[in-house]
């Protein structure tokens, strides 16, 4: 049964839906109100504050600390400086991706690392003989996510931090609120301007507390999962289980995917020194990979035209979907899409998913199943470059 998050005290009065997902054997809001779409405007348009406690944390501290997380990330966290953040998908022997996640350099020899799925026990078995401890910290940080243009404004109001201005992309910084400890990370899942802001448990209800308050001025919103898989995929950004299968879940070879074939192989630095996966890595980069994470924009007018058969406008609109849908090329199956959404605010229909690279370099016609009053039918659709929504104060830092 999952259990309540630190925040539940404060997220439980506000919903309103009383509609509620189990996340990492946590509750979590699905959406507050009876209509997804306020949450959502709040964050592309103001500002959303979103539960994410149930991300794992990992806490990995020592003299080989960098030496571990090096060995388990694709990216080469020897690069990574006091007080930056990394984004790294890890992977197993053959170069299949375990997970992805970030890891925040909080000292010279301390790491703290997020992750979708459970990898205590991969992350003690890789620093095994090494000078490291690694520890589950899951349950000693709670966390909230503040996204949206405005949340730069409410947490300045709030904290009266001015190092806030300057805090670039993917840096953290280490500070006090009323005499409690408090680390904020500019990151997030939106694909807009957001920080991530890690407590105590104890200090989780406070913080919230200040947050609402400063943010009734600006339009704040608490927003549910619903709310936040519409931006996650304008954003471009993989969801596991949903858009890849973590090698350790897979159960046929061909559910396993390699950092190339989910649009991470920008992740991928084959220059620095060993690391999981890497001999694989090589082979595949030489190669080529057979599949490649795409997005992609359904053709309006013939889908609109697909629904006028049957007299019904497109039956589209509302939450993401997650039921995966084949992609087609002159009549043959060459993928899926795995994420959709209308998005509201590009007024388009889009998709993430995977489909056979030689398609990307034929520039071939794409079909995406849709179905139309309970019949299969297909829609022309056209690759897009990620992310879909990309707007330049994501990563900007204030003026002055």
């Amino acid at each position: 049964m999952p259990i309540p998050t630190p925040f539940h005290s404060r997220t439980a009065l506000l919903c309103q839906t009383n509609e509620w997902r189990d996340w990492s054997g946590y509750l979590s809001a699905v959406t507050y109100r009876p209509s997804h779409e306020a949450e959502y405007f709040a964050v592309r348009n103001a500002a959303g504050l979103l539960d994410v406690s149930p991300l794992y944390k990992y806490e990995v501290t020592g003299p080989d600390a960098q030496r571990l997380v090096n060995r388990v990330m694709t990216r080469d966290l020897a690069k990574c400086r006091v007080g930056q953040v990394m984004y790294s998908p890890w992977c197993d022997e053959q170069g299949k991706a375990i997970d992805d996640g970030t890891i925040s350099r909080l000292g010279e020899t301390q790491f703290r690392i997020t992750a979708a799925d459970p990898s205590l026990r991969w992350f003690q078995d890789v620093g095994y003989g090494m000078d490291v401890e690694v520890r589950d910290i899951s349950t000693s940080l709670a966390a909230l996510a503040l996204q949206g243009p405005s949340s730069r404004a409410i947490l300045q109001n709030t904290f009266k931090i001015p190092e806030l201005d300057t805090l670039p992309y993917y840096h953290l910084l280490q500070t006090e609120f009323e005499k409690k400890s408090l680390t904020i990370t500019r990151t997030g899942y939106t694909g807009d301007l957001g920080y991530e802001l890690w407590v105590t448990p104890e200090d989780a209800p406070l913080l919230w507390d200040r947050l609402i308050e400063t943010g009734r001025n600006y339009g704040l919103l608490p927003i549910g999962l619903a709310a936040l898989d519409m931006l996650r995929v304008e954003a471009g950004l993989l969801l596991i289980e949903v858009d890849y299968t973590s090698s350790l879940h897979a159960r046929i070879p061909q559910q396993r995917s390699s950092p190339y074939e989910i649009g991470l192989g920008w992740a991928v630095n084959l220059s620095k020194a060993d690391f999981i996966g890497k001999q694989a890595l090589l082979k595949e980069k030489k190669r080529g990979s057979p599949r490649s994470f795409v997005g992609l924009e359904v053709e309006w007018m013939e889908l609109e035209a697909l629904f006028g058969k049957v007299n019904l406008p497109p039956q589209v609109a509302g939450r993401a979907s997650r039921n995966p849908v084949p992609l087609y090329s002159n009549g043959r199956h060459i993928g899926q899409a795995t994420s959709l959404v209308f998005s509201p605010i590009l007024k388009k229909y889009l998709a993430l998913g995977t489909l056979g690279t030689e398609y990307l370099k034929r520039g071939s016609e794409i079909e995406i199943e849709v179905t139309v009053e309970y019949q299969r039918r297909r829609a022309p659709a056209q690759v897009s470059r990620l992310p879909f929504f990309d707007p330049p104060r994501k990563k900007a830092v204030a003026r002055g």
